[in-house]
């Protein structure tokens, strides 16, 4: 068999896990440690999140003509790439965790609902709460007024009973 052969089921594989993905981060990871890319594994795996290493040139095969293409440029040692399909932030957040403890690690660029971010904005993306983290806060903070009308209206209640 042709080696072009062994590597279309590949790309055919880096292709369907990147399409309807809501995020697709990709990731320079060297400097890091086994016992923490084991953890980094571990925790994506948990998210859903599919975090995979290829070589450039397959996922460069992969990513032509699709929302990833701007990711080509990036190509370039050591990369891996992380795919989401259902929170859009979840990889970069916890990737940003690990990269903290190995500096050499970092996220180079990704794709979030179909645009295009660079290190920097993937990097503050990373700082985002997830969806249910800030469905909660907004709950909380419509709650709030109705908490605080009632504490007052007990207060009131229990002055006019003294």
């Amino acid at each position: 068999m042709a080696k072009v052969e062994q590597k279309k089921p590949i790309v055919a594989e880096i292709a369907e896990n990147i399409k309807d993905a809501q995020s697709v981060v990709l990731v320079h990871y060297s400097g890091i440690t086994v016992e923490a890319d084991t953890k980094l594994r571990k925790e994506l795996r948990e998210a859903g999140i599919t975090y995979k290493v290829y070589k450039n040139t397959m996922m460069n095969f992969a990513f032509e003509g699709t929302d990833c293409e701007p990711l080509c440029k990036h190509l370039d040692g050591p990369n891996a790439i992380a795919i989401s399909k259902d929170d859009a932030t979840a990889p970069a957040r916890i990737i940003s965790k690990y990269a903290k403890e190995a500096p050499t690690m970092k996220m180079l660029a990704g794709i979030v609902e179909g645009g295009y971010y660079d290190e920097k904005a993937v990097n503050a993306l990373a700082s985002v709460p997830s969806r249910e983290e800030l469905l909660g806060k907004l709950l909380g903070s419509i709650q709030s007024p109705i908490t605080n009308l009632a504490r007052v209206l007990n207060q009131i209640a229990e002055a006019k009973a003294e």
